[in-house]
């Protein structure tokens, strides 16, 4: 065996565990979930698992709580992430510059990342809760009135929006500080001695060097988004009136409440399709615009 064939073999052997791994954990249940999709699978009786063809993706697209989770889900996208893209990068700019303080700063708005979902979830709730919690008596305490924060169907998602941007901030904010502290000096102060303000300075030097650092967060921000589930399981239980249910916690509501193997994989497989092209058609417009 020459040395090239040797390096190949130690190489493969490294990797693996961790194709083992993908193999089992994604691989595989993938490959099941779309044979289960053309069954009729009831978990409690496997045993009577058959082949039904396209009969649950037929009772998907007339299925009301699918098309309004689908409704959710592009809601949530469509608020959260300008307003966390736009929170993390206005921190940014705030800590960006040295000043005392900095790094206690840092600290307190990354704090929630860490925290876990379940655990920020609760608290809000608490804080949210409309007759003790704490937001609602400040309210009140003003001469306002308390809001039905996630008792309401117009209020409950932008409340979810609201606390999954809170939480999730504070990652893009230290994506876009990295991004800031790479662009040199140098360039500001040839701003400075062409007479720009720190407006201009803002808009046309540090937004465009931000750009590559901008579509890298717009990418993880919706991957992230489309995954949506604690909150509303947590918060709202995907009410009230459905108007908080996700995709992805119909999905488990299906499979594991419901027991419907069977029909809660067709839907992983139109979400999957859904989240497939979405993935396909920003990829292409990030070639353009680098293009």
């Amino acid at each position: 065996m020459n040395t090239k064939k040797r390096e190949n073999l130690a190489a493969y052997l490294f990797l693996a565990p961790a194709l083992l791994l993908l193999g089992t954990f994604l691989v595989i249940p993938a490959l099941m979930a779309i044979y289960y999709a053309f069954t009729d699978y009831y978990l409690l009786t496997p045993d009577q698992r058959q082949f039904i063809g396209l009969q649950n993706f037929i009772e998907i697209f007339k299925d009301p709580i699918f098309i309004q989770s689908l409704k959710n889900i592009v809601l949530f996208v469509v608020f959260v992430i300008p307003i966390q893209v736009g929170a993390a990068l206005g921190l940014a700019l705030l800590i960006n510059k040295p000043r005392k303080g900095n790094i206690f700063f840092k600290v307190a708005y990354f704090s929630p990342v860490v925290l876990s979902l379940v655990v920020i979830s609760v608290l809000w709730l608490y804080l949210l809760n409309p007759s003790e919690g704490l937001i609602n008596s400040l309210l009140t305490n003003i001469g306002l009135e308390a809001q039905p924060f996630l008792s309401s169907p117009k209020q409950a998602m932008l409340t979810i929006v609201f606390v999954s941007a809170w939480q999730g901030a504070g990652y893009q904010m230290l994506i876009f500080l990295a991004g800031l502290q790479n662009i040199p000096a140098s360039v500001y102060e040839a701003g400075k001695i062409d007479g720009v303000n720190k407006w201009q300075n803002f808009i046309h030097i540090t937004l465009p060097l931000l750009k590559p650092t901008s579509v890298l967060i717009m990418i993880t921000t919706l991957i992230s988004a489309f995954k949506l589930i604690i909150q509303p399981m947590v918060m709202t239980q995907g009410g009230p009136m459905n108007s908080t249910i996700t995709p992805v916690y119909y999905i488990y509501q299906s499979g594991f409440s419901d027991r419907m193997i069977g029909y809660a994989s067709a839907m992983t497989v139109i979400f999957g399709v859904i989240i497939g092209i979405i993935t396909l058609v920003q990829s292409r417009l990030t070639k353009e615009d680098e293009m």
